[in-house]
């Protein structure tokens, strides 16, 4: 088999692994023929997979990391900790669904095992769970109560489940691999519909000293044939880290990125550490997907980034940070950066010893929720008048599902707005249609000021969403000039709003 088969075959075998064989629109393989030009124009035509399409669509999901740790008072456990300290006395995971529902959360996901391998469901493979802890005599199922406050409030549900065990004897050998498909299974298999499967990298020493092979391939497998609907993010094929866990993704944010960057020793080297991105050339770089980087590519794939960040200084609760959580307005940049920059946001919120969301975390979600259901209340650009520089009907409906495209040969667009009045505001909202794909490379907003255009901001990528904030401008007549697309822009949302403070 020559060079250029042999790579065909090679991502042609993972995408079909990995990426689930239902979806083939995710990737695309690059020939040896290739023009640049087909190779942008390839780029362009990648789209999400249907569950990567509902998780982007999410925008905010939830962490609860809760477990032994919670009461050792550690970070990362030794897995010798005693399961007779799990004793929550108030356990109330309704009240830790309605809390991320209140504050716009719409998917959560549960730490049923982390490092410390600790379970918080009555698993078969390891007496170290809550069946040994006075917790409900032993007979609780945290994982189960998170499921059934799901399905009650209807959000989704998801399972963290740490690769790395350092309590189980066998990690570090061939029987470890089947002891992990054991527990997955049982998650995948007792707890209705999963809506995400999330792994890190973290790959310590267990207790016999030994280091664990992670068998990924036969876990994704399993959990595309139990639960085919969930996505698999991080140490997965659906979602990638973003890099960091600052809650701040990249200014130029794309989804689509060289297949062959897909490498997970390098992102395993840096799961859990708040680093800055790093050097070009993982999936943690500054740039992951511009042209200069799919030009060279084997392959293109659909593979956006999540934004994990914890609302407390730490994954787990710890009482000395009660006065150290995030405040609204920190809260309300990182949305911007996150969720405003093409990402899912990814919120840790640790439930306490009581086993309840702490009143400070409430009381700063509660606000958070407020000014951004107060700010985005009203779209200013509602009503407005438009002309449009080239083909295609632009429609302000609050319906992602419509969308504007530019005539096929465009690469550039203008779109000029005369609003309702003289209006005053300072924040952007730009969305395009991904289900087409992501196209936009640069634009910048303009307002009319007497006979000149003055410019308000610019940005580059936009994809799913693009938030951007600026100083308040007042102006009647505004336009959307597109500098740069792979192939014709689309757009499904315009929006111009005023911040609210709170």
């Amino acid at each position: 088999m020559n060079r250029n088969k042999l790579i065909a075959f090679t991502l042609t075998l993972l995408c079909n692994m990995a990426f689930g064989q239902e979806a083939k629109e995710n990737y695309v393989l690059i020939h040896p023929g290739d023009t640049e030009k087909d190779i942008i124009a390839k780029a362009a035509n990648v789209t999400p997979s249907p569950r990567q399409l509902r998780w982007q669509q999410l925008e905010l999901t939830a962490f609860f990391h809760f477990g032994i740790n919670t009461f050792s008072d550690k970070e990362w456990g030794d897995g010798k900790e005693d399961p007779q300290i799990f004793n929550p006395t108030a356990l109330d995971a309704r009240q830790w669904v309605i809390t991320a529902k209140n504050a716009g959360i719409k998917q959560v996901i549960i730490t049923a095992k982390h490092h410390d391998g600790f379970c918080l469901w009555p698993t078969k493979t390891t007496r170290h769970s809550v069946v040994s802890s006075p917790w409900k005599d032993g007979k609780g199922d945290v994982v189960k109560e998170v499921a059934d406050a799901c399905r009650a409030y209807g959000i989704g549900f998801g399972v963290y489940l740490s690769p790395w065990d350092r309590n189980a004897p066998v990690y570090g050998t061939d029987a470890y691999n089947d002891f992990f498909v054991e527990q997955l299974t049982e998650l995948l298999t007792r707890y209705g519909r999963v809506d995400e499967v999330w792994f890190d990298g973290a790959n310590g020493e267990g207790p016999n000293g030994k280091k664990q092979v992670y068998d990924f391939e036969r876990w994704y497998k399993l959990i595309r044939e139990l639960q085919p609907a969930a996505t698999i993010a991080i140490m997965g094929p659906d979602v990638r880290w973003v890099g960091t866990e600052s809650g701040y993704g990249r200014e130029t944010e794309w989804s689509v990125v060289p297949a062959n960057n897909l490498d997970r020793h390098e992102i395993a080297s840096g799961s859990q550490r708040d680093l800055a991105f790093k050097p070009e050339g993982d999936m943690t770089g500054n740039d992951l997907g511009s042209r200069e980087k799919i030009v060279n590519a084997k392959g293109l794939v659909w593979y956006p980034a999540e934004t994990d960040v914890s609302i407390r200084p730490g994954w787990f609760y710890h009482a000395k940070e009660d006065d150290k959580v995030k405040t609204p307005e920190k809260l309300l940049d990182i949305y911007y950066s996150s969720v405003g920059r093409n990402g899912v946001l990814l919120l840790n919120i640790p439930p306490d010893k009581r086993g309840v969301i702490h009143e400070n975390d409430i009381a700063s979600l509660k606000a958070w929720k407020k000014i951004i259901s107060a700010t985005f209340a009203v779209n200013l650009a509602r009503g407005a008048r438009l002309n449009i520089g080239s083909k295609g009907k632009f429609i302000l409906d609050h319906d992602y599902d419509t969308y504007w495209a530019a005539g096929k040969k465009d690469s550039t667009a203008v779109i000029e707005l005369r609003l309702d009045g003289n209006k005053t505001f300072d924040v952007l909202l730009l969305q395009e249609n991904i289900a087409t794909g992501q196209r936009i490379e640069q634009f910048v907003l303009e307002y009319r000021d007497g006979g000149n255009w003055k410019k308000i901001t610019e940005g580059t990528t936009v994809g799913y969403k693009r938030l951007i904030r600026f100083d308040p401008v007042t102006a009647r007549k505004v336009r959307l000039r597109i500098l740069s697309s792979r192939l014709n822009p689309t757009l499904s949302e315009f929006g111009l709003y005023k911040q609210v403070q709170w």
